[in-house]
């Protein structure tokens, strides 16, 4: 018998989610991010990946906008607790800047992260198209789809979604050479952001579902018995995403071993535009058993 996952006002999703994003500044270079409505347990990683560029950018403008960032997870964080973030303003050059930015918990780093900042320009233009894949209208929601299936997702796994429908893509062959999965998403309600706050919910966005694309073919879902946890994140922008509209998140796994797994995902829009290019590692382990 399966259940279905409780009602939650959409318009308050995304209103929390924007106030979760939208950090504060607390002295020159030193923001603070709040801690999620209701979190309990690790912090979710793309909330401090987010939260982490939203500090970056305060500190930058708006004439040049985030390019790429990469991020290293230290530590768990504590989703009770707000985060504070020292930016380190490294470079500020004629068409890039760069900052680093540590994510502070108890007084202990629990991410280190580097961004890079490019000024609009004209150039050589190329990009891989989008893949040929079943329109969001054609695919089950994402929730009720895992629901069915007998994998309903934990409270605090749908607490994260509830600012964004999603739509599940048939799951590919698990015998097939490369481990693929895909997933369409938008935020459910209107967000009225601009172009740092559409990077700042893109980068929340992309940590959503892309390590699991390496444990497909070793494992149903995650269980108790599995240590599944980001090591690192890098994400690269190509465009301006509209999280208000349809994106399509195409994600493989071309490697796991040594208790690690590595995935890499491509995001388009609705036009199949590619938007982002993702690259995530990290461990992957059945938890050892004391003997009885």
């Amino acid at each position: 018998m399966t259940t279905t996952p409780p009602m939650i006002d959409a318009a308050a999703a995304v209103a929390e989610l924007r106030a979760l994003l939208d950090v504060e500044e607390i002295d020159t270079h030193l923001y603070r991010g709040a801690a999620a409505e209701g979190g309990y347990g690790r912090v979710y990683g793309g909330q401090v990946v987010a939260q982490a560029l939203a500090a970056a950018a305060r500190s930058v403008g708006a004439s040049r906008q985030a390019h790429s960032l990469h991020a290293y997870f230290l530590r768990a964080g504590d989703a009770t607790r707000p985060i504070v973030y020292r930016v380190l303003p490294d470079f500020d050059g004629g068409s890039f800047a760069n900052r680093r930015v540590v994510a502070m918990q108890g007084g202990v780093p629990i991410l280190n992260l580097a961004a890079s900042f490019h000024r609009e320009e004209n150039g050589f233009a190329h990009a891989t198209a989008a893949p040929d894949v079943p329109a969001p209208d054609a695919c089950p929601e994402l929730t009720a789809a895992l629901a069915a299936n007998g994998r309903p997702l934990p409270q605090g796994i749908l607490n994260r979604l509830a600012a964004f429908e999603m739509r599940a893509g048939p799951p590919a062959s698990l015998r097939s050479e490369t481990p693929r999965q895909f997933v369409w998403f938008r935020v459910v309600k209107p967000m009225a952001a601009d172009d740092v706050m559409n990077r700042v919910a893109l980068a929340y966005a992309s940590d959503f579902g892309l390590l699991s694309t390496a444990i497909t073919p070793h494992a149903p879902s995650f269980s108790p018995d599995m240590q599944v946890a980001s090591l690192d994140h890098a994400l690269w922008f190509h465009a301006t995403p509209k999280v208000d509209e349809w994106l399509l998140y195409t994600m493989d796994s071309p490697w796991s071993g040594h208790a690690r797994g590595f995935a890499r995902g491509t995001i388009y829009d609705a036009a199949g535009t590619l938007i982002a290019s993702v690259a995530q590692e990290g461990l992957c382990r059945m938890k050892t058993r004391a003997p009885t």
